[in-house]
């Protein structure tokens, strides 16, 4: 999660792909929080089949001062050049079992499900997820509950 500042927190950086990246963000605005997913207009495909953070609207976002706190949830290639602007950077992280399951049971979004975006998908755990760990603050496990992955996440924005 990034977190661009005044306390703008960034969960930029969740490698639980899909359908609990969703659920992270929805579960911090249901306490009030505002909290962007950005798979959900904010990047932009490209032709190898991954996509960037369209720069324009993430900059906006970012320059837009209308909430105490800002949960930012995505994680693309582009977005070190953000880095500057968060408070925070919280990787949210399950080991590649979890994901694999979590991959193979969601019904809302399909990617992963494709051996070739499952092969990305561990590729990435491999290669870009030590990346994400040199730049975060703090990692969080996502394998225990939704509500104490919040808590924590909450707790670690709020020191």
């Amino acid at each position: 999660m990034l977190t661009p500042g005044p306390e703008r927190e960034a969960s930029s950086c969740d490698r639980d792909v899909g359908d609990r990246e969703v659920e992270h963000v929805c579960a911090l605005a249901a306490r009030g929080y505002k909290a962007i997913d950005t798979d959900d207009g904010w990047s932009e495909p490209l032709p190898d089949g991954r996509q960037m953070w369209r720069e324009d609207a993430i900059q906006a976002l970012l320059a837009t001062e209308d909430a105490e706190v800002l949960f930012v949830a995505g994680c693309e290639e582009n977005q070190a050049q953000f880095h500057a602007q968060f408070d925070h950077i919280i990787l949210l992280s399950a080991p590649p079992e979890t994901l694999v399951e979590r991959l193979a049971a969601r019904a809302s979004n399909s990617y992963g499900k494709a051996p070739e975006e499952l092969s990305r998908v561990l590729n990435d755990i491999n290669t870009v997820e030590p990346l994400l760990r040199q730049v975060a603050d703090h990692e969080v496990q996502t394998t225990m509950p939704l509500a104490e992955v919040v808590r924590t996440v909450l707790r670690l924005v709020s020191t």
